[in-house]
């Protein structure tokens, strides 16, 4: 097949008819429930997604469930990534970030505007769990807005020479390729002078530090990671030029914001689920604590936001999958989940009291994972701008 820069839109999209997703999603709730649920303090005290629970979800191929069939993949759209998402975060959240990356910004990012070289050369192994894909972004003093980046890529000769650090980048211990950002010009106009670059883990001159000990998400590892004289050819240039990558990065981020609204959906179901269940068992002076109003108020919130979160999720993603509205409708499901799930959490322990407070009792767990949510793929405070910034640009385009 003829090499062609990436266009943005993938060949050989097959669609998962409703019956086969029914099934997918079927045995994705099962497997949760029924296999990881019950080993979710083992992942925690051991910091790592046991073996046998990752051959399993490579087994049921969600490595790559969002990849096209063509390339290994289940080809499941974004309307039915969010339904999958829903179930991921309903247990502990290392579980989806072992093949978040696969799926997401860095698997989309090949998907959408790869060449077709690269899509042969990743695709299968990122869709099959043999190649784990890390999207190299983040950086000390450039966070969620690129502007500050600093790590370069030079021409010498043919090739191009990266340099420089990355920070908390996730599955970096585990990665078979980098999605790397470099810049490889001065920012001019609406130029960034970023180029993206696919960067094989194993090329010299990587390092990779020791994970990261975090707040929450024990199991999903993150770590530093240095680029010293690391060289490439133009063939590692994504869609083949320094412009697309860039491009195709940002929107892979935004389809990947509605996925994490999703996740944070699943995992605000479940606090409130554990809520419920015990305030429906626990006492107080021989009564259940449900029986109290006050605690009937904070259930009744949960219930409140979660249900919200999940309308919302829903309707994005729509408006995502028919290109309705691929900028505004994703922050706007991030912010609005990421938010609510950390609200969800909080009434949660409360509800529990001090055992809310007790580790390997599942609400603190959450509470602790769900914070992160807000802070990757773009914070909260990036999402207010693009959505506030892109209503006001919306508006002036209709008043030319």
């Amino acid at each position: 097949m003829a090499d062609r820069p990436g266009t943005g839109t993938a060949p050989g999209l097959e669609q998962v008819s409703a019956e086969d997703f029914k099934h997918i999603l079927s045995a994705t709730r099962d497997f949760v429930r029924g296999k990881v649920i019950p080993r979710e303090n083992e992942i925690a005290d051991a910091d790592a997604i046991p073996d046998d629970l990752r051959q399993a979800t490579a087994e049921m191929g969600l490595f790559g469930y969002a990849i096209p069939q063509e390339w290994g993949g289940l080809g499941l759209n974004l309307m039915q990534d969010v339904e999958l998402a829903m179930e991921l975060g309903y247990t502990s959240l290392a579980l989806r970030s072992m093949f978040g990356t696969n799926n997401g910004i860095a698997g989309q990012t090949l998907v959408n505007y790869g060449t077709d070289e690269q899509r042969q050369r990743w695709l299968p192994g990122i869709a099959s769990g043999e190649i784990v894909a890390s999207f190299a972004l983040t950086e000390p003093g450039a966070g969620s807005s690129p502007a500050g980046l600093k790590t370069s890529a030079a021409r010498d000769g043919d090739d191009w020479v990266i340099d420089g650090s990355k920070r908390f980048i996730t599955n970096a211990p585990s990665a078979g390729l980098f999605v790397v950002f470099a810049r490889t010009r001065e920012a001019a106009g609406k130029d960034p002078g970023i180029a993206v670059f696919l960067v094989p883990a194993d090329a010299p001159g990587i390092t990779v530090g020791p994970h990261d000990r975090k707040m929450g998400q024990e199991g999903a590892w993150t770590s530093d990671v240095t680029f010293s004289g690391v060289r490439v050819g133009d063939d590692a240039l994504i869609g083949g030029s320094e412009e697309v990558g860039y491009k195709a990065a940002m929107s892979s981020l935004a389809r990947g914001r509605v996925h994490i609204a999703a996740l944070a959906v699943g995992a605000a179901r479940r606090a409130l689920d554990e809520s419920v269940a015990y305030a429906a068992s626990a006492t107080q002076g021989g009564t259940p604590i449900g029986s109290f109003q006050l605690v009937q108020a904070h259930l009744a919130d949960m219930q409140t936001g979660v249900l919200a979160g999940e309308a919302l999720a829903r309707e994005c993603a729509r408006k995502y999958h028919t290109g309705e509205d691929r900028r505004i409708a994703p922050s706007v499901a991030k912010l609005y989940c990421t938010e609510m799930a950390g609200q969800v959490a909080d009434k949660a322990v409360q509800v529990h009291g001090g055992t809310g407070y007790m580790r390997e009792v599942p609400v603190e767990r959450i509470y602790r994972e769900v914070r992160l949510l807000r802070l990757y793929e773009g914070t909260s405070e990036i999402q207010r701008l693009i959505i506030g910034g892109g209503l006001v640009r919306e508006e002036q385009k209709r008043n030319r």
